[in-house]
C-alpha cells in the first residue's frame, strides 16, 4: 500500500534528490533527453517545500521506503503563461524503479489529480519534453489530453526546449 505525505525541508530533501538524480540517469540510459543528474538540488527542493503558497511537493512511501513524489503548483507560467485559477500543475513526477511497485507513477498522478480537486480546481496540467513521444503516450493512456504545445520554453539556465501541454479535466476525481 502506498501512502502519500507532504515533503519535509528538514529530513525529506536527501530522499528528493536522490528520486530526481534516479530518474536522470534512468532517462539518460534509456536514451530519452530530459533530465540531468545534479541538476535539481536540496535547494531546489527546500524552495519548492517552504514556499507554499507557490505549490506544495509530495512523497510516496511504503513499507517505510520512499518510492516516488511529485511537485504541484498552483500556476506555471514558463509553459502555461497567465491562465485563471482552475488548474494545478504537475511537475517532476519521479518514482524509484527500483523499490517502487508497478503502477506507481499512475498512483502519483492519482494523487495529484485529488489534491487539485480537494484545492476546488478543475483541471490537471503538466507538460512534457516535445523529444519524448513515449511520455506523452504516457500521459494520454491516463487520461491526458495534447491541448498545445510550446516550442520554446526557457529552462532557468536560459536554453530553450520544446513542450507538449497536456491537460486533464477533473469532474470525475475526488470532487
Amino acid at each position: 500500500m502506498i501512502t502519500y505525505r507532504l515533503a519535509d525541508a528538514t529530513r525529506d530533501l536527501p530522499s528528493l534528490v536522490a528520486l530526481y538524480d534516479g530518474a536522470a540517469r534512468w532517462m539518460q540510459d534509456n536514451g530519452i533527453v530530459q533530465w540531468t543528474p545534479g541538476e535539481k538540488d536540496a535547494e531546489h527542493f527546500r524552495r519548492r517545500i517552504t514556499e507554499r503558497e507557490k505549490g506544495e511537493v509530495w512523497l510516496a512511501e511504503t513499507t517505510g521506503r520512499t518510492v516516488g513524489g511529485f511537485e504541484l503548483w498552483w500556476e506555471d507560467l514558463p509553459a502555461w503563461g497567465e491562465q485563471p485559477p482552475v488548474a494545478g500543475y504537475v511537475h517532476r513526477l519521479m518514482v524509484d524503479r527500483a523499490s517502487a511497485p508497478p503502477g506507481t507513477g499512475r498512483a502519483l498522478l492519482d494523487q495529484a489529480e485529488q489534491r487539485i480537486a480537494q484545492a476546488g480546481r478543475e483541471r490537471c496540467r503538466l507538460d512534457c519534453v516535445s523529444t519524448n513521444p513515449r511520455l506523452r503516450t504516457y500521459y494520454e493512456n491516463a487520461g491526458y489530453t495534447v491541448v498545445g504545445e510550446h516550442p520554446s520554453k526557457v529552462a532557468p539556465d536560459g536554453r530553450r526546449y520544446g513542450v507538449t501541454l497536456l491537460e486533464k479535466r477533473l469532474d470525475s476525481v475526488g470532487r
